[in-house]
């Protein structure tokens, strides 16, 4: 898969995609990466890229002409061009899921797009921008760090980019709910053991009860993502078993259980 990102600072996005799972993916030729700099497609001699915003206000809106001749040339380059996405990491984009990263990763090329400063002239995402994502609900600097997640979040899900193609079906939202606990080598550590059924060997005892730590867990900390999940009755019966053990070991002060979680 290519990505094609178009920022004011290239060597952020290098240093980013160089290491880790990304870093290994590109080396084993999964990911190609191509870096476009605006000044590089501005006039004049200071190469601006930005100028302030009419009807006045503080900050610096970035041009459209360089940041269209910028997405021109990317265009151009590798295969796909005219019909890679254009994607602008913004705050006012649509909220950024694994759902969306799933999507994306069947993409065969994608056009990163990185803002600056006060924003970005509207007539240029209007007319060019597919879609623009956010990571979350917070103002950063530039886009820079949203596109490195997004990079990373799409590579992990290409073929051959771990080293067991099982740890991205069973992470945090693959199935809509929260990871269970991992634990490893020593068995104790102080009063703390590892969960007996995890030593037991068996398979299915095992299985069932990262199902119900899953459960729990969502059930605990994001009940938003448990509403969206249609649970079977042996989910429900795990998941009121995992509610009875923690009422009864929680302290009285912390038995109110979250808000928002299903019920049955």
């Amino acid at each position: 898969m290519r990505f094609d990102v178009i920022t004011l600072f290239p060597e952020f996005i290098g240093q980013a995609t160089s290491i880790g799972v990304v870093g290994r993916a590109r080396e084993r030729g999964l990911v190609e990466l191509a870096t476009w700099n605006p000044r590089d497609h501005a006039e004049g001699g200071y190469r601006k890229v930005d100028e302030r915003p009419f009807g006045g206000g503080p900050g610096m809106v970035m041009l459209d002409a360089p940041l269209s001749r910028t997405l021109a040339a990317a265009r151009r380059a590798g295969e796909g061009g005219a019909e890679a996405r254009l994607v602008y990491l913004s705050p006012q984009g649509a909220r950024l899921t694994q759902r969306r990263i799933e999507a994306l990763a069947s993409e065969p090329r994608l056009i990163l797009f990185c803002g600056r400063y006060e924003g970005v002239d509207q007539r240029f995402i209007d007319r060019e921008v597919d879609e623009e994502l956010s990571i979350g609900d917070y103002v950063l600097s530039g886009g820079e760090l949203a596109a490195a997640v997004v990079i990373d979040a799409v590579a992990r899900l290409l073929d051959g980019a771990l080293g067991n193609a099982e740890s991205a079906a069973r992470d945090s939202f693959g199935d809509g709910l929260l990871d269970c606990p991992h634990y490893t080598r020593p068995e104790r550590i102080g009063d703390d053991e590892v969960p007996a059924v995890l030593l037991s060997g068996d398979h299915g005892a095992i299985a069932r009860w990262r199902r119900r730590e899953q459960l729990g867990r969502t059930w605990l900390r994001r009940p938003d993502l448990l509403a969206r999940v249609a649970l079977d009755a042996g989910d429900r019966a795990l998941l009121d078993e995992y509610r009875r053990e923690w009422l009864a070991r929680a302290r009285p002060e912390r038995r109110q259980p979250p808000s928002g979680g299903r019920r049955g």
